[in-house]
């Protein structure tokens, strides 16, 4: 046999990356054929096709370093989260053997609580 019997535990993976890559291809392609048209470099009398508000004030003004700042702790504490899943599924399993899983994440969950702590110190979910 071509394919290794211990690979087929990814099987659903390719399933699913198959079928993303299909529906991403039928609606490519049902957009080109059921698409609008009309081709204009310019949009008829600036209107907003994106979302329908009418835009207000420019569209070059700076936002605040504190802005991104907060987006990427965001995205950084839920990855941590993240982290913590799949430890929540194997727990009981692992308990049996000691308690050291526990520790595991007892720790971590410290360092994720000073992290946030130090970010409340420093003011860095403050968006004045």
């Amino acid at each position: 046999m071509w394919v290794d019997p211990d690979s087929y535990h990814y099987l659903p993976i390719v399933i699913l990356m198959a079928v993303g890559g299909i529906i991403g291809i039928v609606l490519l392609t049902a957009n080109y054929f059921l698409g609008a048209r009309v081709r204009e470099n310019v949009k008829q009398h600036y209107d907003v096709y994106e979302c329908g508000v009418p835009p207000v004030g420019n569209a070059r003004q700076q936002f605040s370093v504190r802005y991104y700042v907060v987006g990427i702790v965001f995205l950084l504490f839920d990855v941590e989260v993240v982290f913590m899943y799949p430890w929540a599924i194997v727990y009981k399993k692992f308990l049996s053997q000691g308690s050291f899983i526990l520790l595991q994440m007892v720790t971590f969950f410290v360092i994720l609580l000073a992290g946030y702590f130090y970010l409340l110190g420093r003011r860095g979910l403050d968006w004045d």
